[in-house]
């Protein structure tokens, strides 16, 4: 349910019983027996079903001669959203780090309000967000080549030590491979065929790197160009075996599988919770959201669940919609439906 549009009465109402942030400002519910109208995350009692009525914004509420709940001050939420866009474009026109009281200002609001409405809107806090910005820039900034100091000052980094203390054990590799391509990096793939369709496999020596359907080497040099890629290899071959297993037999499991991805703290989170669910359950982007503590943070949830490098042994295709339906899947629907069937088979 990514837009209000497609989303009936029933789904409106499932979401104001779930106290659904993350759908603030896709509608208003209006409650005929008090006059009110609010978001559907008000914390006031549930009103009874057959009094409410749903309205696409607080105009067309205010229109039939309602007016804005008090409480949960649902004309607000345009304000948030401005609010958290202002600030992102401070940050990343910013050269230096800025304080939380400095945005805060900036937006008109408390700083620790600023901080709820951006971690509410984001998943992360306007610092967690910079840094994550300032590591984007810094790997994007290597992988082009150049040198390394001057990657590390453009990326908006006080210096090398503190690019170091950041980016320790979240690249996975050193600044010098990532300015050179991957050089020095040595990653061991292949693609071999399995009744989903044919699956490439890439390990490094602490574990799997990427696994997708439908790809090959182009797809590795393209990330590491000068890295050194083997296909194959003696020791490779026997973690291949395990991963074509977990693949074929997902209700096996494959947590004994190593995997080697690196992302933000908030991506990281994600992932661990999706290596949580049980084979042959499910969850839906909010409940993700929530097991993270970031309940808001539903759409940032699912842009976390996108950026999923290794398919399967990251399970990104346990979770779906709210309303139960499939939702997307980077590499079909059918693989996620075909992948989702064999685990519940016992």
């Amino acid at each position: 349910m990514s837009a209000a549009y497609i989303m009936t009465d029933d789904d409106r109402w499932d979401a104001v019983l779930r106290r659904d942030r993350a759908l603030d400002g896709r509608f208003v519910t209006g409650v005929l027996t008090t006059g009110i109208y609010c978001r559907p995350s008000c914390a006031a009692r549930h009103p009874k079903r057959e009094n409410v009525r749903f309205f696409e914004d607080g105009a067309a509420a205010r229109e039939t001669g309602l007016r804005a709940c008090k409480r949960c001050l649902p004309d607000e939420v345009a304000r948030d959203e401005g609010a958290v866009l202002a600030a992102i474009a401070a940050i990343k026109e910013s050269e230096e780090p800025l304080a939380l009281a400095d945005l805060a200002d900036r937006t008109g609001y408390s700083p620790t309000h600023f901080q709820r409405v951006f971690t509410r809107h984001t998943g992360l806090s306007p610092a967690a967000y910079a840094r994550a910005l300032r590591e984007e820039r810094a790997r994007q900034a290597l992988s082009e080549g150049g040198r390394v100091t001057d990657a590390i000052y453009d990326a908006g980094f006080s210096g090398p030590s503190r690019f170091y203390e950041n980016m320790e054990g979240r690249m996975g590799m050193t600044a010098s491979a990532w300015v050179n391509g991957g050089k020095g990096v040595t990653i061991h793939w292949a693609v071999v065929p399995t009744s989903l369709g044919d699956m490439l496999v890439a390990a490094t020596d602490k574990g799997v790197c990427r696994l997708s359907f439908a790809e090959g080497r182009e797809a590795l040099e393209g990330r590491f160009p000068a890295a050194d890629l083997i296909e194959g290899g003696d020791e490779f071959s026997a973690l291949l075996e395990q991963v074509v297993a977990a693949v074929e037999a997902p209700t096996q499991g494959f947590d004994h599988i190593p995997i080697d991805v690196k992302g933000t703290a908030f991506q990281e989170a994600v992932w661990r919770e999706l290596r949580k669910i049980p084979a042959g359950e499910t969850r839906s982007y909010a409940d993700i959201a929530a097991a993270v503590g970031k309940p808001g943070a539903v759409r940032a949830a699912g842009s976390a669940n996108g950026a999923n490098n290794v398919a399967v042994l990251i399970p990104c295709h346990r979770v779906v919609r709210s309303d139960g339906t499939l939702g997307g899947y980077a590499y079909g629907l059918p693989i996620k439906e075909e992948l989702l069937k064999r685990e519940t088979i016992k």
